[in-house]
């Protein structure tokens, strides 16, 4: 009996110490993170009365609430509440601001909810922002909250329209990342016909750059952008220093017929114009499959090594060209031809395998760059060491390197973080996600031991082909 009391008296302490005790600082409480919902809701309770909902420092608090991690939902509620009742432009501000780089998937659900309960349309180039934003959490688009707050706000049939005019009326220049994501959403709506219909029928303002350097790729080069990257590598190239280019990549695909033009992406256009440049003007005509042919007798009889740790569900022969064949275009076919005519040269090797030799002492990040032609049409590594290191399996390409890479064939880094590291010869998951994501020509160099490299070529799609090895 006095056992059972004991114990009684230890859990009614144990409560009163959770939930019940006294505040003496409300402020100060308020801040603390992890407390329960009614220790935050209360000490709001207490600052309504000691200070006022107008007070600035109490509003910075609870504005604090709303985004650092610790607090409830309820709470967080009850504090946005206030500030919507004291500055509710402000508050409008502030999500708008914050909502797409939200990463609590909890309060992403609830502030939405809000959003939608309390009809706030002006959040809602918020919402789609945010909603542009690929998540790993949830497989469809309308699982997504941000979705369904749009629909709670207006009818569902409408949402892609919503999008779309909010695209065309963001004409500022600061607003131009707003349009990308409008644009990449609404190709995961699929309403890419409508985009391509909209560059062929629409005369933009001339202030309107935006649209009218896309309007000039799907014009003069046939190409209609699908994601982020690409935009941004059409609008680089839009550029006045990039005049006499971009007028040779029109000429280089003039030399392609309709079905090959109907193929070409953003990736394939330096490829076009070093052809064009060096005197591979044959390549314009030669059957895809008689490349295809002569690639496989350069490489087939290869040795080969397969990434089987880190590149997802390994297939045996999955990184063979073979199993691509019919998968690949003109672009893919010459741009591998371009790997391994790179290769076959003592200084290209010579250098790789130099940088490669320097990516394995440094334990701090992988090494990368971009193989080129030099003005002379001859082929040169650039190299680009990472500015943010991460750690020893990640490369994290910078600003510089991407800005090289506009005119250069391929983008590639190095797996060597030890010398004989063949279970990890080909992308893994992170370089597939880069080549999705950039939609370039990639390349992988791994080492197989001190004198031999692996040579991986991917792109989007999960495209993978194996090309054998290298020597020093």
């Amino acid at each position: 009996m006095i056992r059972l009391l004991l114990i009684s008296i230890f859990v009614s302490l144990l409560l009163f110490n959770c939930g019940g005790q006294t505040i003496h600082n409300p402020s100060a409480t308020l801040k603390e993170i992890g407390r329960p919902s009614s220790v935050h809701i209360e000490a709001m309770a207490m600052l309504d009365v000691n200070v006022g909902k107008a007070d600035t420092n109490y509003q910075a608090i609870m504005q604090r609430m709303l985004w650092v991690p610790g607090y409830t939902n309820e709470a967080r509620l009850e504090a946005l509440a206030r500030l919507w009742f004291i500055d509710r432009e402000g508050t409008i501000r502030t999500i708008r601001q914050r909502l797409s780089r939200l990463d609590n998937p909890t309060w992403l659900k609830g502030l939405c909810k809000w959003i939608a309960d309390e009809d706030v349309k002006e959040l809602d180039e918020a919402l789609i922002s945010s909603w542009a934003n690929k998540s790993f959490l949830m497989q469809t688009d309308n699982e997504r909250p941000e979705y369904l707050a749009l629909v709670q706000m207006y009818d569902e049939t409408v949402i892609a329209d919503l999008i779309f005019d909010s695209m065309l009326q963001e004409k500022k220049a600061w607003k131009q990342s707003y349009r990308t994501r409008c644009w990449e959403l609404l190709h995961r709506l699929s309403q890419r016909d409508r985009l391509i219909a909209l560059l062929e029928e629409t005369t933009f303002d001339e202030d309107d750059l935006f649209f009218i350097d896309l309007q000039k790729a799907k014009n003069e080069l046939g190409i209609v952008p699908l994601c982020r990257e690409e935009i941004l590598w059409i609008r680089e190239l839009s550029k006045p220093e990039y005049s006499s280019f971009w007028g040779e990549a029109v000429e280089a695909l003039n030399e392609l017929d309709i079905d090959r033009r109907s193929e070409i992406e953003m990736r394939d256009i330096p490829i076009a114009v070093s052809l064009k440049r060096h005197g591979g003007d044959s390549a314009f005509s030669r059957s895809v499959p008689a490349m295809l042919r002569e690639i496989a007798t350069r490489t087939d009889n290869q040795k080969h090594y397969t990434e089987t740790k880190g590149g997802g569900q390994y297939v045996p022969g999955s990184e063979r060209l073979k199993t691509y064949r019919d998968k690949l275009t003109w672009g893919d076919a010459v741009a591998l031809e371009m790997v391994i005519a790179a290769l076959d040269v003592p200084q290209v090797r010579e250098h790789l395998f130099d940088y490669a030799i320097r990516d394995n002492l440094d334990v701090t990040t992988e090494y990368g760059g971009v193989l080129a032609l030099d003005k002379k049409g001859r082929f040169e590594v650039l190299e680009f060491k990472p500015k943010v290191r991460h750690h020893d399996r990640r490369f994290n390409a910078s600003q510089e390197m991407f800005d090289a890479a506009y005119t250069a064939l391929f983008h590639f880094h190095f797996h060597a973080q030890k010398l004989r590291n063949g279970d990890h010869a080909g992308p893994g998951v992170g370089d597939k996600n880069y080549a999705n994501n950039t939609r370039a020509n990639c390349l992988v160099f791994t080492f197989v031991d001190k004198d031999t490299l692996n040579v991986d070529f991917y792109r989007h799609g999960g495209i993978v082909i194996d090309l054998g090895t290298i020597s020093k």
